[in-house]
């Protein structure tokens, strides 16, 4: 073949695979891959090379609709030439491609294919695009098809990493998860800036095979190079607790809440809550009541409680008394007003604890332990006041349940 390629971009590009297909004639085999070829390439006449260059300049300069239509006429006139036809198809298919006319570009694809005159290079490169389109179009099986022949003959250093992504896809399409694990580490090893959806997908890959100390791995260099996903955090401090590692499951969260990266709900209780295991419950407290101040957890009666029991545990009196206060606001039954009064009665608050108790009896909702002993502890209040009636009438209220009657007897006694 003669005569001197003219053309920019991806013309040149793809034009040079057109020089690639002539360069070596020789019949070629594939045997070990379930396919036996002898396929023989002409040498293209002058005429037909310019309009092939001149099809795919146009394509360079997006105009689409010409190269088409004269790509067409070239396959009128290619006859019964089948090495022709399989050219002039596969740039058919190229143009359609280019155009986002997916399904038209497969059956173009296919076609060319179908001919069986490609030498094997050109060949078989084409299933690898046929592989991709059937993945577009949801047809896995045929994709898997296409994609494990071209693995299968093509050099190993002409398999890119974007191959082995697009194969770690179809495994995960069939739950071959340790496949697509395989598949999608050796893109990554392939590539010096992989992206951030391969790291998912080898996570993710992880996660379903159970190997979670990998995958705590796989997070730390997600973390690594993409430090503002708060996502990534919080299941590597997830993954640790689930290897027993609670101190690094803590760490790893509050240097993301540091980090600023902590902004909803679960986030905060999830540390509150880690804080508390660790019996840190100053810190425990001190995360949950900032949330709910500054507007991201909900002030419910529920999470003021959690505060409030963990600032009793810190021995933080006062603002577990504060924290009850807010959480008995909303409670509609009287059990955190009868514990705020149980602090109080500790604390020797006394008229402060028989309001606490006041309202805890009104709410009512108790069961009979907890209304005898908000009995029993307003009558220590009153007594300690010198309301010896109003003492005496609460001993005797908590006499009538099992539970405080020894209790409410002794008192009497001291009265």
């Amino acid at each position: 073949m003669t005569g001197r390629i003219v053309g920019t971009g991806r013309a040149l590009l793809v034009m040079a695979a057109i020089v690639m297909m002539n360069v070596d004639n020789a019949p070629a085999e594939s045997g070990q891959c379930g396919i036996t070829r002898k396929a023989v390439a002409p040498a293209l006449d002058q005429l037909t090379w310019n309009r092939l260059n001149s099809a795919y300049e146009k394509i360079s300069e997006e105009n689409y609709t010409e190269a088409f239509d004269q790509l067409l006429e070239m396959l009128e006139r290619a006859g019964r030439d089948p090495y022709l036809q399989a050219i002039v198809n596969q740039a058919l298919a190229h143009v359609e491609w280019s155009r986002n006319n997916y399904e038209s570009s497969l059956v173009l694809f296919e076609k060319a294919l179908a001919l069986d005159a490609l030498p094997d290079p050109a060949h078989f490169a084409l299933f690898y695009q046929v592989a991709q389109l059937y993945y577009m179009q949801g047809r896995y099986p045929e994709a898997t098809e296409r994609l494990d022949l071209w693995f299968c003959v093509a050099p190993p250093e002409s398999i890119t990493a974007a191959a082995y992504v697009l194969r770690a896809a179809l495994f995960v399409q069939r739950e071959d998860y340790a496949g697509a694990l395989k598949a999608i580490e050796a893109a990554i090893s392939q590539d010096s800036r992989p992206s951030e959806s391969w790291y998912q997908l080898k996570l993710a890959a992880q996660l379903e095979l159970e190997h979670y100390a990998q995958a705590a791995d796989t997070l730390e260099a997600m973390i690594t190079h993409w430090p503002d996903r708060k996502t990534y955090w919080v299941q590597l401090s997830q993954i640790n607790h689930r290897l027993k590692k609670e101190e690094e499951s803590l760490a790893v969260l509050a240097l993301a809440y540091r980090n600023n990266l902590l902004e909803e709900q679960a986030d905060l209780l999830y540390l509150s809550s880690l804080y508390s295991n660790a019996a840190i419950p100053y810190k425990a407290a001190e995360v949950l009541e900032k949330g709910i101040r500054d507007g991201v957890v909900e002030p419910s009666r529920r999470h003021w409680t959690l505060v409030a029991e963990s600032w009793y545990a810190a021995d933080e009196m006062e603002r577990s008394l504060a924290a009850f206060e807010e959480a008995g606001k909303t409670a509609r039954m009287g059990d955190v007003d009868l514990r705020r009064g149980f602090i109080l009665v500790d604390l020797e608050r006394w008229p402060a604890a028989v309001e606490s108790l006041d309202r805890a009896l009104e709410k009512g909702g108790l069961d009979e332990l907890k209304t005898g002993e908000a009995y029993l502890l307003r009558g220590m209040a009153q007594f300690n006041l010198g309301n010896l009636d109003d003492a005496r009438a609460d001993w005797s209220a908590a006499g009538r349940y099992e539970k405080t009657r020894d209790a409410a007897r002794q008192w009497m006694n001291q009265l």
